[in-house]
């Protein structure tokens, strides 16, 4: 026993005496008790191939520990080495069990399991949960033992979830024997879903429905919630019930507002203090009762149509909302201000339009409009009333002093004037119809302008073409009869020769500009002067100046590189532009440079200026 002194001493010890246990007594051997040092180091390293002790194991429990005793004879037959005669060894390991636990779903917890043992035997922790092994690779994503030394096998599990509930076995083996400690552990989580979900009774705008609870989870039901679903809902919609707030002991409901006419699906939602649970199984399908209607078409309007024609319009009313079986609308429509109301009955569903079409309807009048709803069960309510225009009639007379001009080689501009007479129709806008004299007059192009807007500019034409243009009146009804036809021709293409031999010079922060002039040819207009574009190069907008010369001298800091551009203009518009030339930051006092046509070696000639200043730039 001097060996196993430090195990017993301290508070264990002194357990061992309060519990007033008989003396242990070691059944006795041939061999002599009294070991030598050499061979009690050779027993205690042969526990590894350790025989069946002489006696069973004797279990002391204290408080929360458990001391297990064991008595082992060993043979010198039976050790590596050595010739001492048979011995005994006595053997303690003191376990700490894992405890029962009571956890909630979704928190982690570590199920401790530990022991204390001579040094000298190989421990070796195993886990099970409710009889199975438990696989740490497998199953590495909740279970994970802790402890980092070899006296300890504690269990973590992360993320607990119902499916974790049961018993859980921690076993201990060393190369003599075996224990084992057991501990439960009790999940709360939200309630289970709820069982046989039945509708009771159902009328048309309510059902009565009864459950069965389902398992609360160790945590008791405070409420259920009632969820539907139909062919035109998405997905669960909660509704609306009598109780309103359903406690955990009721187990029956009326749901409220249901719409008639409509196939409905319940289902049952329990929840406690911990959370909400899973839905239960979908009841079976019922459909409400028929009722009368009572949405009405939104949106009722019209207007528009043909001559003689009043054109009522409406959004139709949802499947949902019809009530019933058999749907229709009720057209309702008067002179304003008369009293007796027109009716005419559409058995469809999918009505939205109707057309009244009488010659003693006149052009744009007001009319009082109402649409109603009807089904089998009988009629509903109308929609408001609201005011609506029978069809106008096209303008009856032209517009009049139709007058066009050339603005370039591909825009010209078009005007005209009210018509003389007054119309019998609304005029709505204008539509200007053109096309070239080489084309037919039944392909040509139209544009519309809206409102009292009596002129139009007319772009992507052709240069030196001759034009035909007529000018018409219209509304919702249709196009007024045609103006007279006026003629214009475009004006000749501007220059296609870019400027060139463009030569440059800086001096005194002045950058002057020449290049040669530039002739039209027979079939362009003639050039009226020229464009100069520039820019820092680090900015994209561009500022310009306009010239009647061949050269230009400009007055811009030195300190940033310009991208210049220069084109020729006249009657027909803009020309073709030069190459972009790119002036670098000059650092000396004097510099000169050439467009890529021309040599560096030009000397520039005195010739006329225009000086500008870059505060009078003006932007493109």
């Amino acid at each position: 026993l001097e060996n196993f002194g430090p195990w017993l001493t301290g508070r264990r010890a002194g357990m061992l005496q309060s519990t007033g246990s008989q003396r242990i007594k070691l059944p006795t051997s041939a061999g002599s008790l009294k070991k030598q040092e050499s061979s009690r180091k050779t027993s205690i390293s042969a526990l590894l191939t350790m025989p069946k002790p002489l006696s069973v194991w004797i279990t002391i429990n204290f408080w929360k520990e458990h001391i297990h005793i064991a008595v082992y004879k060993i043979n010198n037959r039976d050790l590596q080495y050595g010739t001492g005669s048979s011995i005994l060894y006595l053997v303690i390991i003191v376990m700490v069990p894992p405890s029962s636990m009571d956890v909630t779903v979704g928190e982690s917890i570590v199920l401790p399991c530990q022991v204390t043992h001579d040094h000298s035997l190989n421990i070796i922790f195993t886990w099970s949960f409710n009889g199975r092994l438990i696989d740490f690779d497998r199953d590495g994503d909740h279970f994970e033992r802790v402890g980092g030394q070899d006296s300890a096998g504690d269990l973590m599990i992360r993320n607990i979830q119902l499916k974790h509930a049961g018993k859980y076995v921690c076993m201990v083996q060393t190369s003599v024997d075996r224990l084992s400690a057991a501990a439960d552990l009790i999940v709360r989580g939200p309630p289970g879903p709820p069982e046989a979900v039945t509708i009771d009774e159902i009328t048309d705008t309510t059902a009565q429905l009864s459950w069965r609870p389902g398992p609360d989870n160790h945590s008791p039901i405070t409420m259920y919630v009632i969820q539907a679903r139909t062919p035109f809902s998405v997905g669960w919609q909660a509704v609306n019930t009598v109780p309103e707030l359903i406690d955990g002991k009721t187990f029956t409901a009326t749901v409220v507002g249901l719409n008639p006419w409509v196939e409905y699906e319940f289902r049952t939602v329990a929840a406690n203090v911990i959370g909400i649970g899973e839905p239960s199984r979908p009841s079976e399908k019922r459909r409400t009762e028929e009722a009368l209607p009572e949405v009405t078409p939104a949106n009722v309007s019209g207007g528009g149509g043909s001559k003689s024609e009043l054109v009522i319009t409406w959004e139709t009313v949802p499947e949902e909302l019809q009530n019933g079986r058999g749907f229709g609308y009720v057209v309702a429509f008067r002179p304003y201000g008369k009293m007796v109301w027109m009716l005419t009955v559409l058995a469809s569903a999918d009505a939205s339009r109707y057309v009244f079409r009488n010659e003693s309807v006149r052009p744009f009048s007001p009319f009082e409009v109402k649409v109603g709803v009807f089904n089998n069960k009988g009629e509903g309510p109308f929609s408001p009333t609201t005011v609506v225009y029978s069809a106008e009639e096209e303008p009856t007379k032209p517009p009049a002093s139709i007058f066009a001009r050339s603005l370039s080689a591909t825009d010209i501009e078009v005007f005209w004037a009210t018509p003389m007479e007054k119309n019998r129709g609304r005029i709505q806008g204008y539509e200007v119809k053109y096309w070239r004299h080489d084309d037919k007059e039944e392909n040509a192009r139209k544009i519309r302008t809206i409102g009292n807007q009596t002129s139009t500019k007319i772009t992507n034409l052709k240069g030196s073409a001759l034009y035909h243009l007529a000018v018409k009146a219209y509304n919702s009804a249709g196009t007024g009869p045609s103006s007279a036809t006026v003629n214009v021709t475009t004006r000749k293409p501007p220059p296609s020769q870019p400027p060139g031999n463009i030569i440059w010079n800086s001096s005194d922060s002045k950058i002057i500009l020449n290049w040669d002039q530039v002739k039209a040819l027979d079939n362009e207009s003639e050039v009226k002067g020229y464009k100069v574009l520039y820019r820092w190069s680090r900015q994209s907008s561009t500022s310009v100046i306009e010239t009647n010369k061949t050269s230009v001298e400009l007055s811009l800091p030195f300190d940033e590189d310009y991208i210049i551009e220069i084109k020729p203009f006249s009657d027909g518009g803009d020309g073709s532009s030069s190459e972009q030339i790119r002036i670098p930051k000059i650092s000396n006092a004097y510099a000169r440079g050439a467009g890529p046509s021309t040599s560096n070696a030009c000397t520039l000639s005195a010739i006329s200026t225009i000086m500008i200043s870059l505060t009078a730039r003006s932007s493109l």
